[in-house]
């Protein structure tokens, strides 16, 4: 079985110089994942002699809940800490004029047809002109 209480330290150093919610992550899957040295050491136990069980038992989860709740503690440190950062990154100034009303309605459709027909012929190089709709000579 793995030395617990050098275990248990390397994971509280790793943890206290942690300095990222993803870093802290992953030290939790590196710690109390699947493929955890802890885990193992918690699924071995029924290979053990009957004697050795209990005390081997008890010292692992007194490391994996010391584990949890050192990952708790810093992960809602650096939660603060990014959640301070973010505000006030993205600070809004409120005395700012908002954006004015979207004026209501909507063109009619062949209003809009026309004017998207217009914006393609002046890109193609055209000129539209404005002119009396009837001539009388």
């Amino acid at each position: 079985m793995p030395d617990l209480d050098a275990l248990r330290s390397e994971a509280e150093q790793a943890i206290a110089a942690a300095s990222a919610s993803t870093e802290l992550e992953e030290l939790r899957v590196r710690y109390l994942g699947r493929k955890a040295e802890l885990t193992q050491t918690l699924r071995g136990i029924g290979q053990l002699p009957p004697e050795e069980r209990g005390p081997v038992g008890k010292a692992a989860n007194v490391v994996r809940n010391a584990l949890e709740q050192q990952l708790d503690a810093r992960a809602a440190e650096l939660d603060a800490g990014e959640l301070d950062a973010r505000l006030t990154h993205d600070a809004i100034d409120v005395t700012l004029p908002g954006d004015p009303p979207a004026a209501p309605g909507h063109l009619h459709l062949i209003t809009a047809t026309r004017r998207e027909i217009e914006d393609v012929f002046m890109g193609l190089g055209f000129d539209v002109r404005e002119g009396p709709e009837v001539e009388w000579d």
